[in-house]
């Protein structure tokens, strides 16, 4: 349906390339991603796209893991500048946000991203979270949407049902 309301075949063709490409990001540990399309007054919508990946954690230390994997995404040459700082979050896991402007091969534009590590509460997971978008100006409202988001992560059993009501026993009556 977006695809029609893009009108144009060329706008068409994007959008399923894009496709194409988010399906590849599953071979790269991204278990879900998000499209973001923001009103914007100059160009009448801005685009964001939100990931999350999963890896095992490489040792059994979170704050170790989250450390590593925060100084393995500042280091990254993609950077022109970022920044780095610690989140405290209500599950006190360790997290980490670094957050800057990106310049991508053949890329010409550069992107704004703000990526985030923390821990599942296993300690055995690393995730990280990436919010990136071509609308560098939105780069605090972003940086506010990612760090929102890591403090409503909670870890629950997906398959955990809850109890049913149990029926009235006799039995236990008289035991009781």
């Amino acid at each position: 349906m977006f695809a029609e309301a893009l009108g144009s075949p060329a706008s068409q063709r994007e959008l399923a390339q894009l496709m194409d490409s988010l399906e590849e990001l599953a071979g790269h540990d991204v278990v879900t991603t998000a499209i973001g399309f923001h009103p914007e007054e100059s160009i009448g919508v801005a685009t964001s796209l939100f990931s999350l990946t999963i890896r095992r954690a490489e040792q059994p230390n979170p704050r170790l893991t989250v450390a590593r994997a925060a100084l393995t995404l500042a280091r990254s040459p993609l950077w022109t500048s970022s920044v780095r700082r610690v989140v405290d979050l209500p599950s006190t896991l360790p997290c980490c946000l670094v957050t800057g402007i990106i310049s991508v091969p053949d890329v010409e534009q550069q992107l704004f991203q703000a990526r985030l590590a923390t821990v599942h509460s296993d300690g055995l997971h690393l995730l990280v979270l990436d919010l990136t978008s071509a609308s560098a100006q939105h780069a605090e409202a972003y940086t506010d949407i990612l760090e929102a988001i890591a403090h409503t992560i909670c870890f629950s059993d997906p398959d955990l049902r809850p109890p049913t009501a149990a029926g009235t026993s006799r039995i236990l009556e008289v035991l009781l």
